[in-house]
């Protein structure tokens, strides 16, 4: 197995063998035209020789043994999100690489949450997870900042998701 499809199963093992329970929806963006907040359909952003994925979703909707697994409480105002920093190699792979992840949530009422991130390392994977609540038909405003290790630059993506959870 590649490490490009190495990382595509593990950043949709969350995702993907839960089925799609968290449904977008069109909800006004809270970002500028210089930074605009990224659809839940985006989900990873370029930054040169890096590449940051991310995705969120109702822990829910994980598989029991999944959550058990992670450590993760599976709960309907509970929502998942997930990051992974990928270096380029002059080969054209995306390769795994650990860092420091910070993000804090807005809802459209301005109300602000913080997240904890933890590392999660399964072979060459390497990607982290954080816990936020949610309430049905709460928008949020990811904004998540990732550094490299071994690096200066901070990179910062904005990412904005609808969680329904009737």
């Amino acid at each position: 197995m590649t490490a490009v499809n190495l990382r595509n199963a593990l950043i949709l093992c969350l995702a993907g063998m839960l089925g799609s329970a968290c449904t977008e929806q069109p909800a006004p963006s809270l970002g500028t035209a210089q930074d605009p907040a990224m659809s839940a359909t985006e989900t990873s952003r370029d930054f040169g020789d890096y590449v940051v994925h991310f995705n969120a979703l109702s822990t829910e909707e994980l598989n029991p043994s999944i959550a058990q697994q992670y450590g993760i409480v599976r709960s309907r105002n509970r929502a998942l999100l997930n990051v992974a920093i990928l270096r380029k190699s002059p080969t054209g792979e995306e390769l795994p690489v650990s860092g420091s992840v910070a993000a804090t949530a807005i809802n459209l009422t301005g109300q602000l949450k913080n997240l904890t991130f933890r590392e999660i390392t399964e072979g060459m994977a390497i990607y982290y997870l954080g816990e936020v609540s949610i309430s049905h038909e709460e928008t949020l405003i990811f904004s998540i900042d990732v550094t490299p290790i071994n690096e200066a630059s901070r990179f910062s993506v904005r990412y904005k998701r609808q969680f329904f959870i009737d």
